[in-house]
């Protein structure tokens, strides 16, 4: 089909025409490395930056958080977990202290997935040596409470971690098979690498590598509230409204947090996004039928130096708004 003809067909939805040309460039961003926008039916338009194409993967570092959400959520559906309210302790019962405190009972599958599990963090100063460690769910369930479960937010992808671990033990398999068994669905959905710890547990909520496009794909499964272009269930429409309930806020960005999502205005919009570091972007839009994926180099910061908030700047530009 001709492009434009194609763009016209899909684009049939109440946001403005928009064309990344223009609006993105290597000059301002050059941290950039692609820009896919989709709506519900396909891709809107798509660049690659500074070398890179949509096609070539990227980390998406801890937006790949986000992808570990829509695991649980179709374990929860296919009755693999319980709820969100299901205590995490009887699940890693062997990898708990000798001696453990006694707010570990009380950590939810929930609290997990919102950062609110109360445990020291294990991202930022003592992601090292979280990693480095000879067993990482271990040293993570080992580590001091800073507040109690169910209150503020604790960023941290040993949270986000337990959950890969739990998923492998109430189901036997991988994480990585259950992704590309359980998303398989979604068209251009891959995953091409992903880190394991020292126990063969794949890293949930970093260490991931998606293509741009593939990363859009996922963001249409929400977008389409679940289900895959050829209408296949993938994801309970429930879960994805579940998961982006505000149930803490960050104190770095002030944005409240969900299961494994962020949200905020985009444009004067209501944006559901997840985040990684670098910037690795991807943004759902309901309002406006649009779902934006960003990749960027995943070794450079991009909270401090203000580069998320020009990407979230370069959003609402795509959206017209």
């Amino acid at each position: 089909m001709d492009r434009r003809l194609f763009l016209l067909a899909a684009t049939a939805s109440a946001a403005p025409a928009f064309a990344i040309e223009g609006v993105a460039t290597e000059e301002d961003l050059p941290n950039l490395r692609s820009i896919v926008v989709a709506g519900p039916s396909g891709i809107l338009d798509q660049q690659g930056f500074n070398g890179f194409s949509p096609e070539r993967p990227t980390n998406i570092k801890s937006a790949s958080k986000s992808v570990i959400s829509a695991l649980v959520g179709i374990a929860i559906d296919r009755g693999f977990l319980g709820s969100p309210d299901q205590p995490m302790a009887p699940i890693l019962m062997d990898r708990i202290p000798a001696d453990p405190d006694d707010r570990l009972s009380r950590v939810t599958i929930g609290h997990l997935m919102s950062m609110q599990a109360g445990l020291e963090r294990q991202s930022g100063a003592n992601y090292g040596r979280w990693v480095s460690s000879p067993n990482w769910v271990r040293h993570a369930l080992a580590a001091p409470f800073v507040t109690e479960p169910g209150t503020r937010m604790l960023y941290s992808t040993a949270s986000t971690h337990l959950l890969s671990a739990i998923l492998t033990r109430v189901t036997g398999r991988s994480t990585l098979d259950l992704a590309r068994d359980w998303l398989g669905a979604v068209p251009e959905f891959r995953i091409t690498g992903w880190d394991q710890d020292p126990q063969g547990i794949y890293l949930g909520g970093n260490q991931m590598a998606m293509s741009t496009r593939s990363l859009a794909a996922f963001g249409q499964l929400y977008l389409n509230r679940g289900r895959a272009p050829d209408g296949t269930r993938v994801l309970p429409q429930t879960w994805i409204e579940a998961s982006w309930v505000p149930r803490t806020r960050s104190v770095f960005s002030g944005d409240g947090y969900g299961y494994g999502w962020f949200m905020r205005r985009i444009g004067g919009v209501q944006a559901y996004y997840g985040w990684g570091y670098g910037g690795q972007m991807l943004y759902v839009l309901p309002a406006v039928s649009r779902v934006i994926a960003i990749t960027s180099n995943p070794n450079v910061p991009s909270a401090r130096t203000g580069y998320r908030d020009r990407l979230h700047r370069l959003s609402a530009s795509l959206i017209g708004t």
